[in-house]
């Protein structure tokens, strides 16, 4: 599944793609995160599970600097964050550096985040021409195709209120895949879907998990998280529980905690 080169010309991505150490946040007394650490390799798939509360969403924030974590580091794509302190904590002292980690670090979000007021092919082609510099014609070229990949190239001229939920979090991933990223984070993708609009969701991230695509899902479906990660991390209170292969926590489950959470969220298959 590794890949060994990136998908823009020119550049190369290292082994370690993503690496958070010992992230610890905290919204006033509230403890959310407790010192986590993860490390994703070029061509992972892992998936964050636990119970409301655990953390899951927030530590993909942090890895994006959409939340800001009180400690810990954070490495993407062989750079770290530098950080300043300020009357508020620390922030990031380097906004080129946040902008270049996003450009590179591309977000799905449970609720789709489409601009109703663009058509899904404006939605897909926009940031291609205004942050990546690339002209209308090859962005809206480059939006067609992912649009095909993701099923639903015949939708292009529409709008979003147009499209059922799944569609628009189909257009939301090609979205995503348009700024081809380094690495792909999954904010409970298919969480605000129905069964059957989830399966188109889940088959799409299927695919780009067999295309050797870096990602980190954050995920009530174990079913997804069985079929799709190649590593599985629980947390429970801010503290990560278990973690190894899907075959490992969520079958070889070692732990009571987790074990009951798997009870309460049916069977994988």
């Amino acid at each position: 599944m590794n890949h060994v080169s990136s998908s823009s010309p020119g550049r190369t991505i290292p082994e370690t793609v993503i690496e958070l150490t010992d992230i610890h946040k905290s919204y006033g007394d509230l403890d959310v995160l407790k010192g986590i650490s993860l490390k994703a390799k070029r061509g992972d798939v892992t998936a964050l599970i636990g119970s409301s509360g655990s953390g899951k969403s927030t530590l993909l924030r942090c890895a994006n600097l959409l939340e800001i974590p009180a400690s810990g580091e954070i490495d993407f794509i062989g750079e770290r964050v530098k950080w300043k302190n300020s009357r508020h904590g620390r922030t990031p002292a380097d906004q080129n550096q946040v902008r270049r980690m996003r450009t590179n670090l591309s977000m799905v979000f449970q609720q789709f985040n489409l601009w109703a007021h663009m058509s899904v092919l404006q939605n897909v082609s926009e940031a291609p021409v205004s942050v990546l510099g690339k002209s209308r014609h090859e962005a809206e070229e480059l939006a067609l195709k992912l649009l095909d990949k993701v099923g639903i190239a015949d939708k292009a001229g529409q709008y979003p209120a147009q499209l059922s939920g799944g569609q628009q979090q189909r257009a939301a991933i090609a979205r995503a895949l348009a700024m081809e990223p380094a690495a792909m984070l999954f904010d409970e993708p298919t969480s605000a879907l129905d069964p059957e609009l989830e399966a188109e969701v889940v088959q799409v991230i299927k695919q780009l998990a067999l295309e050797g695509s870096t990602m980190i899902i954050v995920t009530h479906d174990m079913k997804l998280a069985y079929e799709v990660s190649n590593h599985v991390i629980f947390l429970h209170d801010g503290h990560i529980v278990e973690q190894g292969t899907p075959e490992e926590v969520l079958v070889n489950t070692q732990s009571d905690r987790l074990r009951s959470f798997l009870q309460s969220t049916g069977s994988l298959r």
